[in-house]
């Protein structure tokens, strides 16, 4: 391990997570080594610890329980001194309203149809097999499939009796073959991972990782064509530009597609604390794209003022 020089500026560095997996959610496991080969101390706690506040830069990670505390959490974020990704970049992406700027951007998405609070909803609203999830959500909670209009109803009125905005989707058939979830780091194409369709038919629901915070996923590599990397690349362009930031300031993002080269769409854009999939490379790749995180982290240290420099008295 690298020993602290006085004369060099030392940041403090926090993986931030949550009161229920408090050290991740274990696909981060090697972060924090590959971290500190680059000189970097960092250390996991929960976004609620007041800890955070004094951190000089937080990385959200696995703030799971965020959907839950969203006013809080929001406040949160405009509090700590750095946050990655940036809090403007959280308040867009956490609500998948976020979609239909995408779709103005000319990002080919899945067709998304929003009811709010106050809507009245009823079964002449839903035609053939939908997805039904709340706006604001996150790790497959409260997202179910229907193919009976009556259950469907009833689920998306409960979503906004809650307070809270539903999203109707149809259900897309090509999502048997899983989902593409391309992985960026500082905007720029790392890995990628297949994940396994989660929601199954209507009246079952997605078993829950023991902690309750997310659904549980099966996850694959995968080796995704240019094309579908090259739609990726046009979908973090356009929330860039929407913005008004560079792509490259994007830490990491996630880019989940269905679909093959020729005909691919976006389902979600993850932002916020998507699983990047570590897990899914072998040894080798899996300690060059950690490497290439923390390499990122540097460059956003420098960019925020954080250098090793930044700090040094004359």
């Amino acid at each position: 391990m690298k020993l602290a020089r006085p004369n060099i500026f030392h940041p403090r560095i926090v993986l931030a997570s949550c009161p229920q997996l408090v050290d991740g959610d274990g696909d981060d496991d090697g972060l924090v080594a590959a971290l500190r080969a680059r000189g970097l101390h960092a250390r996991w706690l929960s976004w609620d610890d007041p800890q955070t506040e004094s951190a000089d830069l937080v990385i959200l990670r696995a703030t799971w329980d965020y959907t839950d505390r969203q006013e809080e959490f929001l406040a949160w974020t405009t509090r700590v001194r750095n946050l990655l990704n940036a809090p403007a970049v959280v308040a867009w992406n956490i609500d998948k309203h976020y979609l239909h700027d995408l779709v103005a951007a000319g990002v080919p998405v899945v067709p998304s149809e929003f009811f709010e609070p106050g809507d009245a909803v009823s079964a002449a609203d839903f035609s053939g097999e939908v997805v039904i999830k709340p706006a604001i959500g996150a790790g497959s909670i409260d997202t179910l499939r229907f193919v009976e209009a009556d259950a469907a109803a009833a689920h998306a009125t409960a979503l906004l009796e809650s307070g809270r905005s539903a999203l109707v989707q149809p259900y897309d058939g090509r999502i048997a073959a899983g989902e593409t979830a391309l992985v960026f780091l500082g905007g720029d194409e790392s890995h990628a991972f297949v994940k396994g369709p989660i929601l199954p038919p209507q009246g079952e629901e997605p078993p829950l990782h023991a902690s309750g915070t997310f659904a549980e996923e099966s996850l694959t590599p995968a080796d995704p064509d240019v094309e579908l990397w090259e739609l990726g690349y046009n979908v973090l362009d356009a929330a860039a530009s929407h913005l008004g930031m560079a792509r490259s300031e994007f830490l990491y993002a996630r880019v989940d597609l269905i679909g093959t080269a020729s005909d691919a769409v976006l389902l979600e854009l993850e932002m916020i604390e998507p699983s990047l999939g570590w897990r899914q490379l072998d040894d080798k790749n899996r300690e060059l794209r950690q490497r290439s995180f923390a390499v990122h982290v540097e460059t956003a240290l420098d960019r925020l003022g954080l250098g090793p420099l930044s700090h040094r008295r004359p």
